[in-house]
């Protein structure tokens, strides 16, 4: 995941470089530099909509592992308390 960001972040280190050393005015280059920020905005957006995804998923399959191994365990204790095991 962070050679990922780090992709990304190389990515717009390295466009922003290029136009702030293009031959163009200013003015240009601002213009330029705002329709590429929203650009990487745009695609990064849907990355941490996938993360935050699969990590709710994570978590609730982590609750669920948690309360079946719980309850198995309290049933084996009360079994080995009482008796029967």
């Amino acid at each position: 995941m962070k050679f990922l960001y780090g992709l990304l972040l190389g990515f717009g280190l390295g466009i922003a470089a290029g136009l702030l050393l293009a031959p163009q005015s200013g003015e240009d280059t601002r213009a330029l530099l705002g329709e590429q920020g929203v650009t990487l905005r745009d695609r990064t957006g849907g990355v941490g909509e996938g993360l935050r995804s699969r990590a709710t998923e994570a978590l609730s399959q982590g609750r669920e592992l948690y309360q079946r191994t719980r309850s198995e365990l309290t049933d084996t204790y009360n079994k080995t308390r009482s008796g029967e095991l």
